[in-house]
């Protein structure tokens, strides 16, 4: 079981690194750590992508190698989530559009991932101040990945029109698969939120999601991994994350 858990902080860990590599290389942040409308009162971006992307892809070679891996994924989740208070939500100028929440929920499950590789993880007999406050909010990983899924598949319904041609043109019925998606996404993400057959409920949502990550996501990536600061790229490295996500809230052992 335990080898089968680092696999999955693996994915997760692989992904969020891959995405701190490709700001660097863009020397920009992408869309789903920051938004696009800067806040004037941080002036130089490059800088700040610096300051943020560089510790961020150290700290995922510390999880990946397992140094200090607990203690590093709660400042992880700490930092991305108050990226979300801080930036993303402020920066929401048409609330009421659900698609322009997809960013901010998308920062929010790699927090909630971050939390849950640290409950993952064993606990020192010795740890910080900051770190024991910190890690109350490990049992709330599960949910900011669970409410995550819930959106993401009502805007399957909501946004059909748009997800249909996601589909690959070589797969039959897209309104079906574009339908059946979202219905899934739902009752994966509510069965976490219930807790209603939580494993199974995250553990297919795991299959699904890595399916998605290797016959979606990597082509869109290789056809077009320009556009959009590169958005196709991150999509392919956030589908692995939030692939490793599920698979850790599907463990037999998970703090709750």
């Amino acid at each position: 079981m335990e080898n089968t858990t680092r696999v999955w902080r693996l994915f997760f860990a692989v992904g969020l690194f891959a995405i701190a590599i490709q700001e660097l290389i863009n020397k920009d942040f992408v869309f789903v750590m920051l938004p696009g409308n800067f806040p004037e009162w941080l002036s130089n971006r490059l800088i700040w992508d610096w300051i943020f992307s560089l510790p961020l892809a150290i700290a995922c070679i510390c999880i990946i190698l397992e140094i200090k891996a607990r203690p590093i994924s709660i400042i992880i989740g700490a930092v991305l989530l108050l990226l979300v208070i801080l930036f993303q939500i402020p920066g929401q100028h048409t609330p009421m559009v659900l698609a322009f929440w997809v960013n901010p929920l998308k920062e929010l499950t790699l927090s909630g991932g971050a939390f849950l590789v640290a409950g993952s993880l064993a606990r020192e007999n010795k740890v910080s101040s900051v770190e024991n406050s910190l890690e109350k909010l490990i049992p709330a990983g599960k949910y900011f990945f669970a409410l995550t899924m819930v959106v993401f598949g009502y805007s399957h319904f909501l946004y059909r029109d748009f997800v249909v041609v996601l589909v690959p043109n070589w797969i039959p019925w897209h309104v079906f698969w574009t339908y059946f998606a979202g219905a899934c996404l739902m009752a994966g993400g509510l069965g976490i939120i219930l807790n209603v057959k939580r494993r199974l409920a995250a553990n297919l949502l795991g299959i699904a999601i890595f399916i998605w990550f290797i016959v979606l996501h990597i082509p869109r990536a290789v056809i077009d991994p320009h556009s959009g600061n590169g958005n196709e790229i991150t999509s392919v490295f956030e589908a692995l994350s939030f692939s490793g996500i599920a698979f850790l809230i599907g463990r037999k052992k998970l703090k709750n």
